[in-house]
Formats: structure tokens, sequence, C-alpha cells
């Protein structure tokens, strides 16, 4: 079994949704980062997603964004990402394909396994597309992970969820990334149509900012994936911010009650 597949597993035992929670490698600095990502530990994040800078994040709304581009003109390039990497188990990478593919495939994932990753996700590629990122990442026994939506078909919900190891990450709301009042209201039935085609867990990410919203995600899917909140938080708040964020988050989490 893989760094996910325990989690998920040990999640599962638990009663609970696992949290995923994402912050970009190198805002506003290295180190801060850094610092940050392990204080979403302490605080009760079970996974933590690392996020890749990049010029044109498409999916990604203002405040990523944001971060983002402050990264990238403060220096951080693929290899400082792979080092933030480090130390956080089980860690994924989430990068848009473009980058990856400059570095290479196959040094990538090797990079990636060495710094101790357990897998990566690339919002940008779809599996037909991905067999060079495929075979690397079954060389070096990472976990690829790709994208529902809730405009995806069966047919697509099947492809991704016979391609993907560790987890399917559901996006709850079509549209960029951010924090929003409400989960997107389709979020509950994509689940449901992702579990009639895989037996992977699923994760559902794209607006939860909030304990409250955490709760009710967690009532239903197997994971909860929140970025912008923590980014913002980060932005906002420093470290300090960030913690007291993800502590509510992970109370969310643990106090919710299936569906």
């Amino acid at each position: 079994m893989s760094a996910l597949d325990d989690l998920f597993a040990r999640c599962r035992s638990e009663g609970r949704a696992a949290l995923v929670g994402y912050l970009p490698a190198g805002f506003p600095s290295y180190d801060a980062s850094v610092e940050a990502m392990v204080a979403m530990v302490e605080a009760g994040v079970d996974v933590v997603e690392i996020g890749m800078p990049y010029s044109d994040p498409l999916m990604e709304g203002p405040v990523i964004q944001a971060a983002h581009q402050a990264s990238l003109d403060a220096g951080t390039r693929q290899a400082d990402v792979l080092r933030a990497v480090s130390g956080h188990v089980p860690a994924v990478v989430m990068g848009y394909w473009n980058p990856v593919e400059k570095y290479g495939p196959a040094r990538f994932a090797a990079d990636l396994k060495a710094a101790g990753g357990a897998g990566a996700i690339t919002p940008d590629l779809i599996p037909e597309e991905a067999a060079p990122w495929l075979a690397a990442a079954a060389e070096q026994d990472l976990a690829p992970v790709f994208l529902v939506a809730p405009s995806s078909t069966d047919e697509r919900i099947a492809v991704v969820g016979r391609t993907n190891r560790g987890f399917v990450y559901a996006a709850a709301v079509m549209g960029v990334t951010g924090a929003r009042t409400e989960v997107g209201a389709g979020a509950r039935d994509l689940v449901r149509r992702t579990r009639a085609q895989t037996a992977l867990p699923v994760a559902v990410g794209l607006g939860v900012s909030t304990g409250a919203q955490a709760a009710q995600v967690a009532s239903f899917a197997d994971g909860v994936v929140v970025g912008s909140a923590l980014v913002r938080a980060l932005d906002t708040g420093g470290v300090d911010a960030v913690r007291r964020l993800a502590a509510e988050l992970a109370q969310g989490v643990r106090n919710a009650v299936p569906a």
C-alpha cells in the first residue's frame, strides 16, 4: 500500500474524511511556506498538497494566482518545490503539466520520489494524453491524480477512476478555485457518481473555507481539499492564521456526521 492508501485507510478506520491542505511552495518566502505547511500538519491536516508555482495557472482563482506570481518573482523553481516536499508525509505536488514536461517526466518522478512525495495532481492533463507521466509515476510507485467535475460524463469518470491512484480529486464546482460562501450543490452527486465508477477514495475541493463547510463535505466525501482559504490566511495573518484555520477545518472534519 502507498502512503496515500494508508492515510485514507486510517481516516476511514477513524470514521472520518481526510483533510488535504494546499499551499504553494515559496509563498510568501520559501521558509515561510515550509513553516506554514508544518503548522497545518500540527493542527490536523492529513495530506499536504504543495503547489508548484506557474505563470499561467488556469484553474486557479485570484488568491492562488497572486501567490503563484509572488513565489515566481521570489525565484521559486521546481527544485524548491521538491525540497519543500521533504518531511511532509504524505505529500502530493499540485502542478500544471508544462513545467513537469520541461523538467522531464521521468526525472521529475524520480526526484519527487526521492524527496518522499506520494504523488502529483495535474489539473490540466487528461489520462489519454498522460502516457509519459503515467509510465514515470508507475516506475517510481507514485500516485497520478486526475480530476473529475460536475460536467464529467460517467465514461470520463470511469477513465479517471481506473487511471488514478491514491484518490480521485472531485472539483465541486465549475470554474476556478476560490473560497466560497457555499460548497457547490453538485458536489454530493459528483461523489456518488464517482463512487459508482471506482473504489478509490473521493476528495472534494474548490470552495471549502470554514470548519462548517469542511464538516458538510466530510459528511459525504472521503476527503476535503482546502486551498484558497489557507493561502489567504497565510497572506493576511501569517503562519499563526494558517494554524488557526487548519485547526478549525480539522475539527470540522472530525465532527462531521456521515450522511
